[in-house]
This record gives structure tokens, sequence and C-alpha cells, in this order.
């Protein structure tokens, strides 16, 4: 009989989201065209050439997968460890968790609110209502970078629709990993995040140093389209994460570093450490930065535009019973949804780039059944 550590300790690689992103680009043509469109787009919002026309919160569906193995009851995770994860989420994404102010003084004001919130699923996608939990049993001892814990034949859980839900699978993995998550523009029945049973949220079976929801705070990041911050290129300093306010640095940080911590010639202020994208504890990382959040609203007007469509579309609240009062400045805590009326040529603009994204994968997919049908005939 196989015998289980219920708290596994991760060897430090702890992200397997580039070991995703390398393999489709591989094995996918269509992947490497979906990649070249999101990063050209990237590219536009970064430079100024294009703008977001994203306004309000954006409330994000999502829906949370606990696989679990029957011999080890840990793994199936209670209700309260999940709703602790999606607090820290919604915290962190805000810029309103409290370590927000440890950020050193020369990079305050780079720290961004993404304007994202969570919330678990209250309609499924059959439209009955749900708490946003789906718990399946699995053989299966753990699971790898290799997708199998998002599908119910490979002793995993199926995703719901990965267009209209961001699909959170909870689970053992193996070989370290803290989580993984799959880059935008990669194959629908495999989008989402996966995140170690013991690396999510901040009660249960989280264990230090990664018990403060963190892991997916990072991995929804790579979800969105950021790039780990020192740029994956073993230390080289000749690659970044592609946002000009984070300082190249050299490779990974670990632990709890001090500021500040140079590398690459980046001084005097040396690396962003702090940024939810390296690889520090829990306790150590706590900000997105300016140029993050434009790299965001890039992915989610172009590659993940139905989420913000779906919100953008959405009825409009009932008004208060207080009509004649004039608006105030401040935003309500609640997330402002954005009227129909006054945004219809946003909404016309997103529901476009998407049709757009999806003829382009259509295009690709006709390329690539050509190229076959070529070969085959040559």
């Amino acid at each position: 009989m196989t015998e289980y550590n219920p708290y596994p300790v991760p060897r430090r690689d702890l992200c397997g989201a580039m070991h995703v992103h390398r393999r489709l680009l591989n094995e996918s043509m269509t992947y490497r065209a979906q990649r070249a469109r999101i990063e050209n787009r990237a590219l536009q919002y970064a430079t100024g050439r294009r703008a977001s026309v994203r306004t309000g919160v954006l409330t994000v569906p999502v829906v949370v997968h606990v696989v679990h193995h029957p011999d080890v009851p840990e793994q199936n995770i209670g209700v309260e460890q999940i709703h602790s994860q999606i607090d820290v989420l919604n915290r962190d994404y805000r810029a309103a968790n409290p370590d927000v102010s440890r950020v050193p003084d020369v990079w305050k004001p780079l720290a961004a609110d993404a304007q994202i919130e969570f919330a678990l699923a209250t309609v499924d996608p059959l439209g009955a209502p749900t708490d946003g939990i789906v718990r399946a049993e699995t053989g299966q001892a753990e699971f790898d970078v290799d997708d199998g814990v998002k599908s119910s034949a490979t002793g995993g859980s199926d995703p719901w629709p990965t267009d209209q839900y961001l699909n959170i699978w909870v689970c053992r993995l193996g070989g370290g990993l803290l989580g993984y998550a799959q880059f935008p523009g990669g194959p629908p029945q495999t989008d989402g995040v996966v995140i170690l049973y013991t690396a999510f949220g901040t009660t249960g079976t989280a264990a230090a140093p990664y018990d403060g929801g963190r892991t997916a705070t990072h991995e929804i990041g790579h979800w969105l389209d950021l790039f780990h911050i020192w740029g994956d290129d073993d230390g080289a300093c000749s690659n970044d994460d592609r946002v000009a306010d984070t300082p190249n640095q050299a490779d990974s940080n670990m632990g709890k570093p001090s500021f500040p911590h140079v590398t690459c010639d980046n001084g005097p202020n040396g690396d962003m450490f702090m940024n939810y994208m390296d690889y520090v504890d829990d306790d150590s990382m706590f900000m997105f930065t300016r140029g993050q959040r434009e790299r965001i609203n890039a992915c989610l007007e172009g590659a993940r535009a139905s989420f913000l469509v779906a919100r953008q579309a959405a009825p409009a609240k009932e008004p208060a019973k207080e009509p004649a009062k004039e608006p105030a400045k401040e935003p309500a805590k609640e997330p402002a949804v954005p009227g129909a009326a006054a945004h219809d040529g946003d909404v016309e603009r997103l529901l476009h780039d998407s049709e757009r994204l999806t003829r382009e994968v259509l295009n690709d997919i006709q390329d690539a059944l050509g190229l076959v049908g070529h070969r085959s005939g040559g």
C-alpha cells in the first residue's frame, strides 16, 4: 500500500506555469499564434498605443474543484479554508492587503489596485444554484503539470466552462510544486489554476510558510498573463517579465529577503522581491505594479474578454430608494457595475475582440489542417 505524507514540504521549483507554457509552445501551432497576438496586444497597452476601456471592478466567478484521495481525508479541505482563500484574493487584487504598507518607499507609488474581485459561483453551468465547490474523490496519489487533475477520465474533475468561470483545482501536487496555471491562449479544456492543498487559503491544511493564500494570488497572476518577475532566464539577466516598472532581476528570490537585494546591475533598489510574481514566502510578497495592471487589462480586454463582456453586459442594479441624491464621489464598497447605456461602445468593442479572437483561432486550425493535408499529399 502506498504510504502518504499528508503535509508534503515542497522543494523549490514552486510554480509549474512555465513548464506548461513551454510544452504548449512546442506542441501547438495554435497556441504559438495566440501567444503572439496576446503579446502584441500587451505591447500596445504598455506603450500607450492602446488604452484600457475597463471601468469599475470586475468580479470573476470561481469554481473550486477539491480533488481528494479517500486515504488522506485532510485533502478534502473545508469550506472555511476555501472562503479564506477568496478573501485573500480580494484583498491582494484590490491592494487592500494590510501588508502593502511594507512596500519600500521608492516603490509605493507603483503599488496598484488591479480592480478585480473573486466570488464563488452561485449558479452552475446548467443554471442551478451552487456554492461554487465541486468535490471529487480520486485514486491518484498525486498530480503533476500534465493536467490529469482537470479531467474525471484521469482521476480529476472536469472543468466548468472556462470562458465563464475561473476553475481552480485543489489537490496533492508532486514534484515539489505549490501550483501552476495555464496562460491565456491555451486549450479551453485545461484552462485554469491548480494549487497544492497545503498552500491554499489561510486555515485548515495551509502550512507555513505558504499559509497566506499567496500561491493562488501568484498563479492567478499567470492566468491573467503575468510572467515571473525575473523572466525565467536562469540568471542570465537577458530576459524580463515584459513589464516596464518591475526591475530586471537575475533569478527567483526565496524565503524572506532583505531590501535592497541587488542583482543584474539593478541597484540601488535591486529586486522587487515583494512582488506577487516572485517566489518569496507568503508573508514577504504583497504587491502588483501599475505596469502589471496594464498587462492584466490587455488580457481582460483581449484573450479573456468573455469575463469582462459578461460583467459589462449585465443589467444594472436597481436604484436606491432615495433617487434624488447626487452620486457619491468615493466608490461604493460593492463593485460598481457600469451601466449598459453608458458603455455600449466599450461592450461592442469587447464583443468584437472576442469574436475576432475566435475567428483567429479557427483560421489557425484551418491553416494547421491545410499543412497536414499538404504533408499527407506530398
